[in-house]
């Protein structure tokens, strides 16, 4: 449990690294807004699932973490797809995305042995 609650913020802090090295304009900036707050929710809400006063409450922490990386991978998929970025950048958003879907990954399977 400590590993992914430490993969999670990994996570949120590489968002936040990757974002600091895009060109802000007023169009990109309501997208990393979002991908702020997606990946930022998604340790938030493990570290909340781990502390839970019951098993559904547990559950719903981490279905509402699961549900937050899949909208990290949309906000990257759309950065990735709509503005103009280096091949760097390009690489780094395909290894954020790659994160999403692998922490998306790992929450299913603590759910599906959970439940």
């Amino acid at each position: 449990m400590k590993e992914l609650e430490e993969r999670t913020l990994r996570f949120a802090i590489k968002i936040r690294l990757y974002l600091k090295g895009l060109s802000p304009n007023l169009l990109i900036a309501e997208d990393i807004k979002q991908l702020v707050r997606s990946s930022g929710s998604v340790g938030a809400n493990y570290l909340e699932a781990n502390e839970a006063l019951s098993k559904k409450d547990f559950l719903l922490h981490l279905r509402i973490s699961r549900k937050e990386a899949k909208e990290s991978q949309y906000w990257l998929n759309i950065i990735h797809q709509s503005y103009s970025i280096t091949k760097t950048q390009t690489t780094e958003c395909e290894k954020l995305i790659a994160e999403s879907i692998e922490l998306r990954k790992i929450l299913s399977t603590i759910i599906l042995k959970s439940s």
